[in-house]
């Protein structure tokens, strides 16, 4: 049914209706790849890609390669290129001597060394042309259940990767799989031991890291050439999951990252603090979304939270300015993080399956929300490309639908594997990772 209101039911519907230097200039074709795991323009859209609408087992699959050990990051796309991390648990089982923290819950306890990989494939054919360790530890801690120890996706600027493990390092690698340069961050102590998630942003040459925790808490600017730190500046705040976003507004270069206490908008050259703004709740896990100097933030755990923030003079506190466009309490994310579709502002309650669409600039719903029939378990981001809007859940299961009001659904499509991390969309194809496979999804009729 849909929420509050006479929806339309049946089988498998929607319940209720019825590279970033790279991706700056699109004379290199960046807008035709994925480099990051909100895609080119960092709001989960793919705008020059016509991905297949229907798959199954049996139909559309372009190849299906098995990954070893787990990971929930992202593919990323250069090119002929597709980047992946995971993490491979090996060795004996040892007995933990507290190396997991202290009366942490939901934990799943490491027991075993991991090996951290990099791997790149080749996106047409889904052969492995190199798979690189790039760390072999113990993990200091087990995580949550539902996380993975190769949660951030990488990034790729056309030239190299940069593949982040949190405390198990950020590495930078060619194009061949050659190391360039290693950096270790720390050790973070991760709210309850949950693990660690945490995507970098890239941006003219400068990786941004997010190292939100329940020890001191900092957002570190890095030069991608050689790994040198060229800003870090200390934040007051508690552990997320949350990734920076980087944003231009008024040919200013702005890092913003959501945060309990405050969202945040660092200069990306100096690192000196440009706004904030109060109002989320803790364990922010969504990335924002920006687009037309409008910036979306949302949350949701003891308190359910989005704002829109208008960048045209947002300077110091904003919080109770006219910066502040709209609020809304109703429905806010959780784990998978805002889409942005035109001036549409796609979000899920990923446990319930409700989807909820808001106007960028006014905050209102013309319709819905919908429930997602079929789909619960939802912590893939959802995307979109060609008017299409693509949402996966953890059971393989995956409703495309018509960007519409009100929307309208064009398939339903099931594969046997779960699927936490978000899709790449390149050209005519869709890039699916699961727990054991990556799958490459493209119309073989073509």
């Amino acid at each position: 049914m849909r929420a509050g209101g006479v929806g339309i039911t049946g089988v498998g519907i929607l319940l209720g209706l019825c590279c970033h230097s790279l991706a700056a200039d699109p004379d290199q074709g960046s807008l035709l790849f994925w480099p990051e795991w909100r895609g080119p323009l960092r709001t989960g859209v793919a705008p020059q890609a016509d991905p297949p609408v229907s798959w199954s087992e049996d139909e559309n699959i372009q190849w299906k390669v098995r990954l070893e050990g787990l990971g929930h990051s992202s593919p990323v796309v250069c090119g002929n290129k597709v980047f992946v991390t995971t993490a491979v648990a090996y060795g004996p089982r040892l007995d933990p001597v507290r190396e997991i923290a202290p009366g942490a819950h939901d934990n799943k306890e490491v027991t075993q060394r991991h090996r951290f990989h990099v791997i790149c494939l080749d996106r047409h054919a889904g052969k492995i042309l190199w798979n690189k360790v790039v760390a072999d530890v113990l993990p200091q801690e087990g995580g949550h259940i539902s996380g993975s120890q190769a949660s951030a996706s990488p990034v790729t600027d056309g030239q190299f990767v940069y593949a982040h493990f949190g405390s198990r390092g950020l590495h930078a690698l060619d194009y061949r799989g050659n190391v360039i340069w290693s950096r270790d961050l720390g050790s973070m102590q991760s709210k309850h031991g949950h693990g660690e998630g945490s995507s970098p942003a890239l941006q003219d040459g400068v990786l941004l890291v997010n190292w939100d925790h329940e020890g001191q808490s900092f957002v570190e600017a890095i030069h991608a050439k050689n790994g040198e730190t060229l800003w870090k500046k200390e934040r007051n705040e508690v552990t997320s999951w949350s990734s920076p976003l980087i944003v231009e507004h008024e040919g200013r270069q702005q890092v913003v990252i959501a945060g309990t206490g405050e969202t945040r908008s660092y200069d990306l050259l100096t690192g000196d603090v440009i706004w904030t703004c109060v109002g989320l709740s803790a364990n922010i896990v969504a990335t924002p979304v920006a687009s037309d100097g409008i910036v979306i933030v949302g949350s949701s755990y003891e308190i359910r939270s989005m704002l829109a923030i208008r960048l045209d003079g947002a300077e110091g506190d904003i919080t109770h300015l006219d910066q502040v466009l709209w609020r809304t309490g109703r429905r806010t994310p959780y784990v998978p993080s805002m889409l942005l579709v035109e001036d549409s502002v796609y979000f899920l309650r990923h446990y319930q399956g409700i989807l909820s669409r808001r106007n960028l600039r006014t905050g209102e719903e013309s319709s819905g929300p919908w429930r997602l029939g079929g789909l619960r378990d939802i912590y893939s981001s959802p995307v979109a490309a060609a008017g299409r809007v693509y949402i996966i859940d953890l059971y393989g299961r995956t409703l495309v639908f018509e960007h519409a009001d009100p929307p309208r659904q064009l398939a339903y499509n099931q594969l046997d594997d779960s699927f936490a991390a978000t899709p790449a969309l390149v050209e005519d194809q869709i890039l699916l990772r699961g727990g054991k496979f990556l799958y490459s999804i493209r119309d073989q009729s073509r």
